[in-house]
């Protein structure tokens, strides 16, 4: 499991793009950006050592539902899903791009494997590992988004709702109020929002940028000492 006073070293991999103290910007600075993305992003070595972990992907192994940090290694909850990591990160590793998707009865995640090198280049290879976008309910642009449009706050809720892929009649009975009260608060969704259908808003509300919420579990470790001991 992820200790605390574990850290993940990120430096070769901004110093090669540029980014260390004589780049454009600064180390600390693109780790708080990297954190502010509704995805889970890890960089693994050729090694298969994690060399960085975003907030997003640090909590994903923690809870251990699907994935999880062992001696620094990406591994999965289970013996089947870890095959699947270790298959993907070698063809990555050669130059290949794979999605691996990961289920259980409560939970999916997808995995996309990118190089982040051509394997004839000099230097160790690496590849980037994005996680799959967290719901939509969970993605603080939905709340922004609701607050521009000027909706009530029952209204946000009867959104949120849509969201989660509730029916009329689920969100009837969540909210506690007869089903024509829901169809007339979508009516006012639609108005407010300029869109014709329940279906184009969720699309509109699905395209909004990847924000994490405010309000997140804050990692114990340092944010700016993110960094594994160098072997």
């Amino acid at each position: 499991m992820w200790q605390a006073n574990e850290t993940i070293s990120t430096r070769s991999h901004l110093s090669a793009a540029g980014f260390g103290a004589q780049g454009g910007l600064e180390q600390a600075l693109l780790l708080r950006v990297l954190d502010e993305v509704d995805y889970g992003v890890l960089v693994i070595d050729g090694q298969g050592r994690l060399r960085h972990a975003n907030h997003l992907a640090r909590h994903e192994m923690i809870s251990a539902r699907l994935i999880m940090n062992h001696g620094n290694t990406l591994l999965g909850a289970t013996t089947e899903f870890t095959v699947q990591i270790q298959q993907a990160l070698e063809q990555a590793l050669r130059g290949q791009r794979r999605l691996v998707s990961l289920r259980s009865a409560s939970r999916e995640l997808s995995l996309a494997f990118i190089p982040l090198s051509h394997p004839l280049e000099t230097g160790e290879p690496s590849v980037l590992v994005l996680l799959s976008r967290q719901s939509a309910c969970e993605n603080l642009a939905v709340r922004m988004f609701a607050r521009s449009q000027n909706l009530s706050p029952s209204e946000e809720s009867v959104l949120m709702g849509l969201c989660r892929g509730l029916s009329i009649p689920d969100i009837a009975a969540e909210h506690g109020v007869v089903q024509s009260t829901v169809r007339s608060q979508i009516k006012a969704l639609r108005e407010k929002t300029g869109c014709p259908s329940i279906r184009l808003m969720m699309q509109r509300v699905n395209s909004l940028p990847p924000v994490v919420p405010a309000l997140r579990i804050v990692s114990p470790m340092p944010h700016n000492a993110m960094e594994f001991a160098q072997p």
